[in-house]
């Protein structure tokens, strides 16, 4: 997709964050943008911002676990809108802790969120976008499925399959004029820690310090995200840390682990990630 200037643009997790961030940045274009969320009054905010940035917009009320209303909500913005150039699955929620120790509910609250909403929204989407000969999906994943960091199995997890999942879709969907992008941003300041859900205090400690720390903001985030579909990118690494962790994993992934086993092992891989956090260092 070469310019995104007065495209249809629907993104869910519109109401704070990156949603709302990303929403702004596409306002700023003239875009016309469906904000999707369960909150309605952040999504009214975010409308009221999209006006402010010069596009405009309505709001929607979805949960994104429910996937007969993603049909709905799909077939209102295609027959109302006459199509849809662009889906932004962005909703996702975080679980962190080790394995054995997380509750199975909080994985299957995850993955209803993080893995089921973006399928969903791909499901519903898709087959309308074939039929107007195009479009663009951008899947929202993180850094975090590509390193596989230390007490953070359940995110890691979904958002490896949401990688793999974009990965796919690229392959799949090229013949049908349809792009595919994957944002994979490391740690900035955003709303997920509103809903997080942990299993001691050091890994709250550890989130809040890199999220007050984060040199980044949600609004270049979103404009990196914006400049990655335009350039037609599929891989969306906004920062430059997670753009070398990347590069090192792919280089040696035994030597990635490796160190991370090590650490843990240890015992000074909490003490050296939360002095990295604090320095903001895993931004």
């Amino acid at each position: 997709m070469k310019r995104l200037d007065g495209k249809r643009v629907v993104i869910t997790g519109a109401a704070s964050g990156l949603g709302r961030a990303l929403a702004v940045a596409l306002a700023h274009k003239g875009c016309r943008i469906g904000i999707v969320d369960i909150d309605m009054d952040g999504a009214a905010e975010t409308l009221r911002m999209v006006d402010r940035a010069g596009g405009r917009g309505e709001t929607y009320r979805l949960d994104v676990r429910v996937a007969i209303d993603w049909e709905d909500m799909a077939e209102h913005f295609f027959k109302s809108w006459g199509g849809v150039d662009v889906l932004i699955n962005n909703a996702g929620v975080v679980s962190v802790g080790h394995v054995g120790d997380i509750p199975l509910e909080d994985w299957g609250w995850i993955f209803s969120i993080n893995f089921w909403g973006m399928v969903y929204g791909c499901h519903a989407f898709i087959p309308s976008m074939k039929t107007q000969g195009g479009g663009h999906i951008v899947n929202v994943a993180s850094a975090a499925g590509l390193l596989s960091m230390l007490e953070m199995a359940p995110y890691n997890t979904t958002k490896a399959a949401v990688i793999a999942l974009s990965e796919t879709l690229r392959g799949e969907l090229a013949s049908a004029g349809i792009g595919v992008t994957v944002a994979c941003p490391m740690f900035f300041n955003t709303n997920l820690l509103d809903t997080m859900r942990y299993t001691d205090e050091f890994e709250s400690e550890f989130a809040h310090a890199t999220f007050d720390n984060a040199r980044m903001t949600a609004d270049e985030v979103a404009r990196a995200v914006v400049k990655a579909v335009e350039k037609g990118k599929l891989y969306a690494v906004p920062h430059g840390s997670g753009k070398v962790f990347w590069k090192l994993k792919r280089l040696s992934p035994g030597f990635w682990h490796g160190i991370q086993a090590f650490l843990n092992y240890n015992g000074v891989g909490r003490r050296l990630f939360l002095w990295m956090a604090r320095k903001g260092l895993m931004q």
